[in-house]
């Protein structure tokens, strides 16, 4: 079985990490670079950096805190935020990202997954997906979870997939800062319709819900934000633990 990855997400709002709960009442969580050297140095397995504002902003992601963030780490680093087009793509990589992360430019335009694995493989290229159970259905949402679609999430991951993503980073967004564990059961649908990994995000707390999510959520790997940032869990104690429980880990 491959190693589950512990990633580490840094939210990036006017160049400062924030964290928020259910996408709303961000705080300040410190200078990305800062942080995205500790993760790398403490056992991190990948990075996540979102330019969340970029969307919303209609601005590009800021390649040039790609370029020193990428200076101080060792491990692969996902960007994303206001990445619509092979162009954008293009920068973000020679600027030191291993992958980027489309959402709301993949909804308006699913040609783009397409087009970018084409260019740059798949293995380059995460879709995320931000969704909210409505009326019993999870329904997919787009800039930075502010507008709805008429997208269903299961239905919307098959689509990425088949369009050629490797991955697909799925963020429950009631479960988002809520430190209540993660959406295990929609996590575990979709480990088991797809091929490609599964990223789970939205909702870590405390070690258990990390354990919970690799064995019963079926997840590839697990995001989170504020248990890191502010130090309540340690990624060496959260992997040692892991270990423990049988789960395979990077040490």
């Amino acid at each position: 079985m491959l190693a589950k990855r512990i990633v580490p997400c840094l939210d990036i709002k006017d160049g400062r990490t924030v964290k928020g709960i259910n996408f709303v009442d961000l705080r300040d969580a410190g200078d990305p670079v800062e942080l995205a050297e500790i993760y790398s140095r403490e056992g991190a397995d990948e990075l996540v950096f979102l330019d969340i504002s970029a969307t919303e902003q209609k601005r590009k992601t800021l390649a040039d805190m790609v370029y020193r963030v990428a200076e101080k780490v060792s491990i692969p680093f996902t960007v994303g935020g206001g990445i619509s087009s092979v162009e954008d793509v293009d920068v973000l990589l020679q600027n030191g990202a291993d992958k980027v992360s489309i959402n709301s430019s993949a909804v308006k335009n699913p040609q783009l997954i397409n087009d970018l694995a084409a260019k740059f493989g798949s293995q380059c290229i995460v879709v995320a997906i931000d969704a909210k159970q409505i009326d019993g259905r999870w329904m997919v949402h787009l800039v930075g979870g502010k507008v709805p679609t008429e997208k269903e999430l299961f239905s919307w991951a098959k689509e990425v997939e088949e369009r050629g993503a490797g991955e697909i980073l799925f963020t429950s967004m009631d479960h988002d800062g809520t430190k209540n564990g993660f959406a295990n059961e929609a996590l575990a649908k979709l480990s088991t319709e797809l091929n490609i990994p599964v990223i789970a995000s939205g909702g870590a707390g405390t070690i258990q819900h990390f354990t919970d999510t690799f064995v019963y959520g079926k997840a590839d790997a697990a995001l989170a934000a504020s248990v890191f940032h502010f130090k309540e869990i340690k990624i060496k104690d959260l992997k040692e633990a892991l270990k423990g429980s049988g789960i395979p880990v990077r040490l």
